[in-house]
């Protein structure tokens, strides 16, 4: 499963290109190389001397986007000696080429050595700032009591693991209780919104007897946190699980986001859940109403989605019809399922804008440990 999320991820990651960030293809690290072989290659084949040493002067420039100040150095020599062999007929080069080419050379490697030492500043920066991400929005144990889960974040903004959705599974006094949204706004803007809602979520899962007095609470922390900012006007989307002791059944409340999908062998049903206004405009007065309980069965999978997954759009504009593709995936576990519907989503959708968040929650197997 780890491998099969992780490939997916590159695959995913890989669209922003080399130009981008991401690592150059292997193409560009061999063309160095082959630029060598190539100007060699020609001079030897052809009995007349040819004009072709000014190529050379491209070798440690391409070498400046792959390799560090040391392969650089070599490719730049190897260039120079090249061009003073006498069997390959480029023994004759002016000194103003020589000085060229040698000039060339030592500020590539140059640039190569600042280029290395900033990429491994960005590498320790971004491995802090992974990590501290993480803990923001850390991924859902494989089991919260009696409840199996599952979860697969992806952040719309290009270099960054969290966005504006947010999930989370918590064992409390009253039960397993769980959370997915959207805040206001995109990338690390949403951060410190999301950082809020997960915290007075956590508090209110110990605190709060029921699920609607828990989105009332974190209704509140944002009324609180636009209060600080003038002008600020956070809100968010939301939909929140809560579920029996032996995990029997399940209660919902959402918040403005669509309700949770329950797959019950081949057929998909969207549970029917009274909408409430989104978290953070001020209407804690007027509780949300949670839903009758909805029993479960074993096998039962609960799918809650962000809007990046339902509104993904293929070339044609047409929605990504999520209830239509679960069946296909029916067989699978509860831990495969994110991994399947994100291949899927991936190859639906030419270019996904949205952050993407998936969560699966079922009902352990009776004896599994």
């Amino acid at each position: 499963m780890a491998r099969l999320l992780g490939s997916v991820g590159r695959r995913y990651h890989d669209r922003r290109g080399w130009l981008r960030g991401a690592p150059p293809p292997r193409w560009v690290r061999v063309l160095p190389v082959l630029l060598v072989a190539g100007v060699c290659g020609a001079a030897l084949i052809t009995p007349e001397a040819q004009d072709i040493g000014f190529l050379l002067g491209a070798i440690p420039p391409l070498a400046v986007l792959s390799y560090g100040p040391l392969a650089t150095a070599l490719l730049g020599g190897a260039a120079l000696a090249v061009l003073n062999i006498p069997v390959f007929q480029l023994n004759r080069p002016g000194n103003t080429d020589l000085l060229t080419l040698t000039f060339v050379s030592v500020l590539s490697v140059f640039v190569s050595f600042v280029r290395s030492r900033r990429d491994a500043q960005l590498d320790l920066e971004r491995t802090v700032a992974e990590a501290a991400q993480r803990a923001l929005v850390p991924d859902v144990p494989e089991r919260v009591g009696p409840v199996r889960c599952a979860g697969l974040y992806r952040a719309a903004q290009r270099g960054t693991l969290v966005g504006g959705d947010f999930f989370d599974v918590r064992p409390g006094p009253h039960g397993v209780r769980a959370v997915l949204g959207d805040v206001q706004g995109h990338g690390l803007a949403a951060v410190a919104t999301v950082a809020s809602v997960l915290g007075a979520f956590r508090e209110a899962v110990l605190d709060e007897p029921d699920v609607a007095s828990v989105a009332a609470r974190l209704d509140r922390r944002l009324v609180v946190d636009s209060a600080r900012t003038e002008h600020a006007e956070l809100f968010a989307t939301a939909v929140l699980l809560e579920f029996t002791p032996n995990a029997r059944a399940v209660r919902v409340v959402s918040c403005g986001h669509p309700a949770p999908v329950l797959l019950r062998g081949q057929t998909v049903t969207e549970l029917a859940v009274k909408p409430w206004t989104p978290l953070g405009l001020g209407l804690a007065d007027t509780f949300p109403e949670a839903g009758a309980a909805v029993p479960l069965l074993p096998g039962d999978r609960l799918f809650v989605a962000s809007d990046g997954v339902l509104e993904a759009r293929d070339a044609a504009g047409e929605f990504y019809p999520l209830q239509e593709r679960l069946p296909r995936f029916a067989d699978a576990g509860p831990d495969a399922l994110p991994g399947l519907v994100w291949a899927d989503l991936v190859r639906y959708s030419p270019e996904i804008r949205d952050d993407v968040t998936m969560l699966v929650l079922a009902l352990t197997p009776p004896g599994s440990r």
